[in-house]
């Protein structure tokens, strides 16, 4: 985006792309997709040994990341989902396992009863993507503070290959991905 938008416009604009992202991704075929994703992470993403890896359980039409976290966890990996606190604050990671209690959260989010852990390793949902690793999300802010607290952990977009798009809106507090996986493939930046 241009940096002769202004705050108020942007705002604007990322809520009009939220709006048509999200209405596209609910009209997506979703079978398979979360295996093929989790295929895909575990053959061409270097995960390092010991890594704390934050993943997300899916929400809504969200691509499910389960086969992906059970699969982490299998080999060996700490995972973490997140807690959404009040809007404005730090999401909170909380350490998960496949026999994890699950407590319904903000927003339709759930997050396990489990004690707070710091990641390393990102795994962000997101409503669109562009080639050059940005993201829209839900509008809140939530992973652009944990992204922007944690500047040395890589970051591992999530989503339908249909998710894509030519150029995403952004401005200054947006971070960028490393790399998107999808069901189709590996895109990094």
């Amino acid at each position: 985006m241009s940096s002769s938008i202004d705050e108020t416009e942007l705002r604007a604009v990322k809520s009009a792309f939220r709006t048509a992202c999200l209405a596209r991704r609910a009209a997506m075929p979703h079978p398979d997709a979360g295996a093929r994703l989790a295929a895909i992470v575990l053959e061409h993403v270097q995960i390092p040994a010991g890594a704390i890896i934050a993943g997300f359980w899916p929400m809504g039409e969200e691509i499910d990341l389960r086969p992906l976290l059970h699969a982490l966890h299998a080999r060996g990996h700490r995972l973490a989902l997140p807690e959404t606190p009040k809007r404005g604050e730090m999401l909170i990671f909380r350490h998960w396992h496949p026999d994890a209690i699950m407590i319904a959260g903000r927003f339709g989010t759930s997050h396990p009863d489990g004690p707070p852990i710091t990641p390393d390793f990102f795994l962000v949902p997101l409503l669109a993507f562009d080639r050059r690793g940005n993201r829209l999300g839900y509008g809140a802010g939530y992973y652009d503070r944990a992204l922007a607290a944690r500047q040395t952990a890589y970051r591992l977009g999530c989503a339908y290959a249909a998710q894509e798009v030519p150029v995403v809106p952004t401005g200054p507090r947006d971070q960028i991905l490393h790399a998107i996986a999808t069901e189709s493939g590996l895109i990094t930046r």
